[in-house]
């Protein structure tokens, strides 16, 4: 976890102003990765007290245009962010819980991720998500 003057140094290195607000979306973000907004609101009002939702909001989305956190939502899932961000890694994703695990990109041949036909576009990044059972979900799940 960054400390306060790494995570100032983010928001001066992105030429966004240092707020409270700014700094404690960034921290919760760190904090809990993959968190859904409420959850990412509560840490927030830990930290700070009363925050609307609208600010928070507005922080998380001034932070994803900044590239200083990303916004992942996996399909039938609420928006999640991280910061982990702009190293194209991939998730996985409980099919019980909902639970999301980082996944480094695969090493070596992987035609899955390169395009057979790009239509002219300049591919920067992949998006794969994996499906399956966590393992507190697996040993209760039946094959």
């Amino acid at each position: 976890m960054p400390t306060t003057p790494e995570l100032e140094r983010m928001l001066r290195g992105a030429a966004l102003r240092v707020t409270r607000p700014r700094l404690a979306v960034l921290t919760a973000v760190h904090d809990h990765p993959h968190a859904d907004t409420d959850s990412i609101i509560k840490a927030v009002r830990e930290n700070l007290g009363d925050v609307s939702h609208q600010a928070v909001y507005d922080v998380l989305r001034a932070l994803t245009v900044a590239k200083l956190v990303r916004r992942i939502q996996p399909p039938g899932s609420l928006a999640r962010y991280e910061s982990r961000v702009g190293d194209n890694h991939h998730h996985v994703v409980c099919r019980s819980c909902g639970d999301i695990a980082d996944v480094d990109c695969a090493v070596g041949d992987t035609p899955c991720l390169t395009a057979s036909n790009d239509h002219g576009f300049t591919i920067d990044e992949a998006e794969v998500v994996y499906w399956g059972f966590c393992p507190d979900c697996s040993t209760t799940t039946v094959s």
